[in-house]
């Protein structure tokens, strides 16, 4: 939205975003108004009853234009319920957002970083792109209680993701390599660890704001492919993604600089070739030295 705002300052946007991820908009000058969208709200009976007096709700403005970036069925339903006049896709997107869009963008998910992805439908519109790209976040606020003035690493070891997350005893191992290094672990995960004493546990104790503000005081962030990870790829080069089944050449770091753990290599994620990014590989213990080794270059 940035780029399409500087390219065209007089458009008013809005953003229809869900309830959890509302705050990543928070203060962004970009847009005029931001649109919540409780879908947890909607369940049951009930539910579409509520539904309806929120679609009522959304209908207060005018949309001459709706950009379907997501291209889900949910998404491409959500743009007609608000009565956007017309509605653009990608090529790429469900069967029912293209069938229902007046404009389907031609894009391929299978070769091209989903952002370069996402950026065809605003170059669609005319709008020429300008490099390097900015993504304007929040500043973020710092937890409470949390004081560290010496240099830290954040750790995002667990992700909802099928054989995404590290395994508990691997985390573990890798805060004991990386002592005397200061340790802060975020994120959420019903897993229990048993800290070491270079770390701060703050799983499952952070906002996505706190988080923000911790991803931007850590001196170098280590974090399994998760939203997360793609937060910190937005704010920092200073980024390592543990990449498993996914391809980073796809949907890993979009910063040129950021490192990824791939197919037990770490390699800027400019420099791994696309079919080797494809390819699947385990993260196992025995790959915590050369991890450590290199995390322990970046101090």
């Amino acid at each position: 939205m940035h780029a399409l705002k500087h390219a065209r300052p007089r458009l008013k946007i809005t953003w229809l975003v869900n309830v959890e991820w509302a705050p990543l908009l928070q203060g962004n000058a970009d847009l005029d108004e931001v649109i919540t969208f409780p879908r947890n709200d909607f369940r049951g009976v009930r539910g579409l009853l509520r539904l309806y007096q929120w679609s009522r709700s959304v209908k207060h403005t005018q949309f001459d234009l709706a950009l379907d970036f997501q291209g889900l069925t949910r998404s491409a339903l959500l743009a007609r319920v608000a009565g956007a006049k017309r509605v653009h896709c990608l090529g790429d997107a469900e069967i029912l957002p293209r069938i229902l869009a007046h404009r389907v963008v031609p894009a391929d998910r299978e070769s091209e970083h989903a952002v370069e992805r996402y950026l065809r439908l605003v170059a669609d519109l005319g709008v020429i792109i300008e490099k390097p790209l900015q993504f304007p976040l929040p500043a973020g606020e710092m937890p409470r209680d949390f004081q560290i003035d010496e240099p830290f690493l954040l750790l995002h070891p667990f992700s909802r993701g099928a054989d995404k997350s590290l395994a508990k005893a691997d985390v573990e191992r890798l805060c004991e390599l990386l002592a005397p290094i200061r340790i802060v672990l975020a994120g959420r995960s019903e897993i229990k660890l048993t800290p070491q004493k270079n770390c701060i546990d703050l799983l499952n104790k952070t906002s996505l704001v706190e988080l923000i503000r911790l991803i931007r005081r850590a001196h170098f962030v280590v974090s399994v492919d998760s939203g997360p990870m793609h937060i910190a790829s937005a704010i920092t080069p200073k980024l390592l993604g543990i990449h498993t089944w996914t391809n980073p050449r796809i949907v890993g770091p979009y910063q040129p600089d950021a490192f990824v753990w791939k197919n037990a290599q770490i390699k800027r994620v400019s420099e791994l070739p696309m079919e080797t990014a494809a390819n699947w590989a385990p993260f196992r213990s025995q790959h915590l030295p050369a991890l450590a080794e290199f995390v322990r270059a970046q101090f």
